[in-house]
């Protein structure tokens, strides 16, 4: 009796191996991470597969999707980068059909969840979100204008609502505001010019943006 048991149990086995060798093979014809020795995504339709690898020591880390324009040209669609050699991605690079880098996301503490992330448009940067902590959601805002700052905005409560704005000219804060009672609206501003701070209530015409 334990003998067939344990003929039972080395047969189970070994079906199981070979259905996880099979699984693995057909991922690899579409080119998924089991093809690319990483966690890189398998290509999406209409999209090309490319893997590099950069340090020479036998993993890839870099994987560059590609897709065809209106020309029959392959554009890069978006790219995945490993920096500290454990299989996964901390930098993800994506770009818009026209070849133009629309947003960087980096993984600064390879936890697999992104920390920073940046956005584009026209080849400038307009936003930069972070997230630092458990959750992997973005807490922290600044927004630019020409690549310059000129806002900041914080979620201090963890509630996923902006609380605390900063307004900035030429390098400086201009002014705070901060929302007291959780409605999403400035209930007091601090003014900072020439190096002097006061406090008070909304200033007219300077509404808290609006949530997004």
């Amino acid at each position: 009796m334990r003998r067939l048991a344990f003929l039972a149990v080395a047969l189970l086995a070994t079906a199981c191996a070979s259905a996880q060798k099979a699984g693995q093979a057909g991922k690899d014809k579409t080119g998924s991470a089991a093809s690319t020795g990483g966690t890189a995504p398998p290509a999406a339709p209409g999209e090309t597969l490319t893997t590099f690898d950069l340090d020479h020591d036998g993993k890839p880390d870099l994987w560059t999707y590609s897709a065809k324009d209106d020309k029959g040209e392959p554009v890069v669609r978006r790219k995945e980068k490993d920096l500290n050699g454990d299989a996964r991605t901390d930098i993800w690079e994506f770009y818009l059909p026209d070849g133009a880098l629309s947003r960087l996301v980096y993984d600064m503490d390879f936890d697999g969840k992104p920390d920073v992330s940046l956005f584009y448009e026209k080849d400038q940067l307009v936003r930069k979100e972070y997230g630092f902590g458990f959750d992997g959601l973005p807490h922290a805002f600044n927004h630019y204008e020409k690549g310059k700052l000129v806002r900041k905005e914080r979620d201090t409560s963890g509630d996923r609502r902006i609380d605390v704005w900063e307004y900035w000219e030429n390098g400086e804060i201009d002014r705070i505001g901060t929302d007291v009672d959780g409605d999403g609206q400035v209930d007091r501003w601090e003014t900072r010019r020439g190096g002097s701070a006061a406090e008070g209530a909304p200033a007219a015409g300077q509404p808290a943006p609006p949530q997004k």
